[in-house]
Order: structure tokens, then C-alpha cells, then sequence
């Protein structure tokens, strides 16, 4: 396995070569930097020992989208990434209200359908802070967030 350092200047690297050869991205401005939130967040969970098995992941059965989906020890985390780059507005994990927990509720019983009956999980929240004079954004990670709605 390589180190998380080394895999991140690898990605960063194939990604300014895929920017330097592809059109311009029309995503727009806040999309990026969500995904860009995504990626830190990637990065900071396979740091703390969290074993990343999918991103992105949907369900045809079920509206919505889980970030990521890794283990942390032998508990299934389902764990939802927010990115902001202002603190004027509500703070990210404040941003995962009622609906958007229905949604991940509901892919997340989808995933679990396939895992192992006796599979133990929980709920994480990841707000990511771009702050305009860090180098590196502000990561917290909120373990075992309530799905209740």
C-alpha cells in the first residue's frame, strides 16, 4: 500500500495533466470545490486509518448519493462530505437537514442489503473549510452523526 502523501501528489499530478489536456471544465464554480472538499476529505479519512470502498456511490432503487463509504476499524461508515469557503453561512455539517438525511438513509439500506448481516455501521460527517489564507483546508470529521430525521 503507499503512503497517502505519495498517493496524493500522484492524483494531484494526473489531475493537472487532465486539466492541461482536456477542455475546460464547464462544472461550475461551487461544484468544483465540492469536489475538491471530496478529495481533501478522501485523503484525511485514509490518513486516519478509515479503508475508503466507494465514492459516489447511488443507487438505481433510491434518489441521492452517499460521498463515502469506507471502514473505520471493523465498523461500515457512510459518511457525507460538506465544503464551504465562508463560515457566514450555516456551518456544513448544519447543511445535512432532514431531507438529505432521508436520501442517505435510504442508499445507505440499499449498500447494506449487499454487506454481511451481522455489519455494524454509523453515519460520519465531513466539513471541510477552505479559508482564503491557509494553505490546506480545515477538516473535521463528526463521528456517529444521527440519521433520525
Amino acid at each position: 500500500m503507499l503512503p497517502a502523501g505519495f498517493t496524493r501528489m500522484i492524483v494531484r499530478g494526473l489531475d493537472s495533466i487532465a486539466r492541461r489536456i482536456t477542455p475546460d471544465d464547464t462544472k461550475p464554480w461551487r461544484q468544483r470545490v465540492g469536489e475538491q472538499g471530496e478529495e481533501e476529505a478522501y485523503f484525511h479519512l485514509r490518513k486516519l486509518g478509515y479503508a475508503i470502498v466507494a465514492r459516489n456511490f447511488r443507487s438505481p432503487r433510491c434518489r441521492g448519493e452517499i460521498d463515502l463509504i469506507g471502514w473505520d476499524e471493523d465498523v461500515l461508515c457512510f459518511i457525507e462530505v460538506k465544503t464551504r469557503t465562508s463560515r457566514d453561512v450555516k456551518p456544513p455539517e448544519a447543511a445535512v437537514d432532514r431531507h438529505k438525511r432521508r436520501e442517505i438513509a435510504g442508499v445507505a439500506r440499499e449498500y447494506l442489503r449487499h454487506s454481511p448481516r451481522s455489519c455494524q455501521w454509523r453515519f460520519d460527517i465531513v466539513s471541510v473549510y477552505y479559508d482564503a489564507q491557509a494553505a490546506r483546508p480545515q477538516i473535521e470529521v463528526f463521528r456517529n452523526a444521527s440519521l433520525a430525521a
